[in-house]
């Protein structure tokens, strides 16, 4: 494959940084550079803000149905453009081609048309106490935003922002993951076919701490929406705070499973696979602590050992892998540091515990096997801090009020998982859990419409449906005398 140049976009162009500096991504798969990435700072930064400054005010004007119009087309040119992205995902994250094909690019599609469709029905607040009176709460967008997205589902989530921040009226820029960029370089060419229009919606690659802090301090900009690292979300806390702006923050998680002994075993064992080991273990709500009764843990154990080892390790374009590459060679690193690390805490690794050598082409990628630990205290560090990859580590528990204080015990609240029978205990355990996004007896079920956010170090904010909405309009009651 040819090396890619990419290039910002800002005011409906494709343009080369103002240093003109460059930095290389590769095929976490193979080891190839595919991409030359722009090195954005600060002086692009005030580019792009000119240009969302010079059309925030027509596309606050624009009559709702002809935004609307704007973002359907945008989700149709994803739709029709489906293995271009899905490949170009895959090249750029090192996840299977099938999983950003039937995942990430339907998602992202549905993310602009979900939101184009929902802001025609976003109501007003109108109140009236006297026959004379009439008050209405009026939204309004804020005008310029930034959408700050992550590299574990690069288009998925960048939409997830752009989407409800266009549909409501905003302008916005985009600051992408500089580890996968590819995506949102090839959303910003269907963007110009269509017809949003120049300087609505604008691109800036490179790494955040070059640009990041111009980024969230402009005083043109009015709101940061961000998802990524707890670390990096305190970053940009703090540079918001004495400035007032407001700020969405969907940040790290060390998400627990609650198994109990009424779970239905199977079902529980067939999801945990999934929801622990999906993407690499690289999702915000993989399950990572599998908090297991004591009555049913060695069977719970046995099965899903087993299930993980049938887990197939390989080259993200073939068919039939399951866990692709991990996204960096230094991502990797770190995951393998925890593997050590829960070793040294007196952990057992049941199975994986080990990088993978692919043959073939991707023999230079960083693979990493899936990895199931028991044995290690709750309270060890491989059980509270965030390792974003595919290790997960089972834990028994004796009561529902232990295995309650078990899950909490950890910094973050992003989401657990509860496997029961019982409606009562279901009811019982969900009040108690410190956490924003709850499922009982599956996982990863999501509504567009449903608030999405953490608790705790998880976050701060919530995204989905009119919460997304609400964050990115500002209110203004207006009294109206007859």
């Amino acid at each position: 494959m040819e090396v890619i140049r990419l290039k910002n976009y800002i005011g409906g162009k494709f343009v080369d940084s103002k240093d003109g500096q460059l930095m290389d991504s590769v095929n976490p798969a193979t080891g190839v550079k595919i991409l030359e990435v722009p090195c954005s700072g600060e002086a692009d930064v005030d580019d792009a803000v000119a240009a969302a400054e010079e059309a925030k005010q027509a596309w606050r004007f624009t009559p709702l149905k002809e935004r609307c119009e704007v973002l359907c087309r945008w989700a149709d040119l994803i739709d029709a453009n489906l293995e271009r992205l899905a490949q170009a995902e895959s090249l750029d994250n090192g996840k299977p081609v099938a999983l950003a094909r039937a995942v990430d690019i339907p998602r992202a599609a549905t993310n602009l048309r979900y939101f184009a469709n929902f802001v025609m029905g976003f109501k007003e607040d109108v109140h009236s106490a006297h026959p004379s009176v009439l008050d209405v709460a009026m939204r309004d967008p804020l005008g310029v935003v930034v959408c700050i997205s992550p590299w574990n589902l690069p288009l998925y989530l960048l939409t997830w922002k752009v989407a409800p921040a266009l549909a409501a009226g905003n302008c916005v820029i985009a600051k992408p993951s500089e580890i996968t960029p590819y995506t949102a370089h090839l959303l910003c060419e269907l963007c110009t076919e269509a017809g949003v229009p120049a300087g609505v919606f604008n691109v800036l690659h490179g790494p955040g701490a070059k640009m990041g802090k111009r980024l969230v301090e402009h005083p043109k900009v009015r709101a940061v929406s961000f998802t990524g690292s707890t670390a990096t979300g305190r970053v940009i806390a703090t540079l918001a705070a004495p400035l007032f702006k407001k700020v969405s923050l969907e940040m790290g998680g060390k998400n627990a499973a609650l198994v109990f002994p009424d779970a239905n075993l199977d079902l529980a064992v067939a999801t945990t696979v999934r929801s622990a080991f999906a993407n690499q273990g690289q999702i915000c709500f993989c399950t990572s602590r599998l908090l297991v009764h004591q009555d049913i843990y060695a069977a719970f154990r046995d099965r899903l050992v087993a299930r993980v080892r049938e887990l197939v390790v390989g080259d993200p374009q073939v068919a039939g892998t399951n866990i692709g590459a991990v996204v960096s060679r230094d991502h990797m690193g770190k995951i393998m540091s925890y593997v050590d690390l829960a070793r040294q805490e007196g952990g057992t690794i049941l199975c994986g515990g080990e990088t993978v050598t692919v043959p073939g082409r991707c023999k230079d990628g960083v693979f990493v096997a899936p990895t199931v630990v028991e044995g290690l205290p709750i309270d060890s560090r491989v059980n509270l801090e965030e390792i974003f990859g595919p290790v997960a580590c089972l834990v028994p528990f004796s009561t529902e009020e232990e295995a309650v204080a078990m899950a909490n015990i950890t910094p973050y609240g992003l989401s657990a998982v509860v496997w029961t029978d019982s409606l009562a205990r279901s009811q019982r355990v969900v009040r108690h859990l410190d956490a924003g996004i709850i499922w009982v007896n599956t996982w990863m079920e999501r509504n567009l419409g449903t608030v999405f956010g953490g608790h705790k170090s998880s976050g701060v904010g919530a995204e989905g449906g009119v919460h997304a909405l609400r964050f990115f309009t500002t209110v203004k009651n207006v009294t109206i005398k007859t």
